[in-house]
């Protein structure tokens, strides 16, 4: 009985573990004084949608709600030192893929969008354009392609 009690006890915690493990998800986070100028970019821009805001946070999904990105306030008191420091514009991009990246380009080309990178094809696979938002993130929109031989 004691052997069976502890089969099924590791059986329950390997499979709360391994559930756990499958429902990780990443929220990366950028700590900007631009909250409204950056909720005005992703949601008119790329059709984000806000997930949560209040006076120092704003948390927004993709259109499909697959991946979500926030950002902070900069010294805001209710943040620990570790999520004070603004970004400094530089070191950070999102790569964003799209099922038709001709489709998209068109679309925020007639939004009057400024590239960062116009549309071409890589050697490695990529079909691909980059943007950049106020913060100085430079955004690469793509969709994947077989490599060139």
């Amino acid at each position: 009985m004691k052997q069976l009690l502890l089969i099924l006890f590791v059986l329950t915690v390997g499979l709360a573990n391994a559930q756990t493990k499958r429902e990780m998800k990443l929220n990366a986070g950028i700590i900007t004084k631009k909250l409204q100028q950056t909720k005005k970019f992703y949601t008119e821009v790329l059709d984000f949608g806000v997930s949560f805001e209040n006076e120092f946070y704003l948390l927004l999904h993709t259109p499909n709600r697959s991946a979500e990105i926030s950002f902070l306030q900069p010294n805001h008191p209710n943040q620990k030192p570790i999520f004070q420091s603004a970004f400094n514009g530089k070191g950070v991009y999102l790569t964003i893929e799209v099922e038709d990246v001709d489709e998209v380009y068109k679309q925020l080309k007639e939004k009057g969008v400024q590239l960062a990178i116009d549309i071409r094809d890589e050697p490695w696979g990529d079909r691909h354009f980059a943007i950049k938002d106020p913060n100085g993130i430079g955004i690469d929109l793509v969709t994947y392609t077989e490599p060139e031989e």
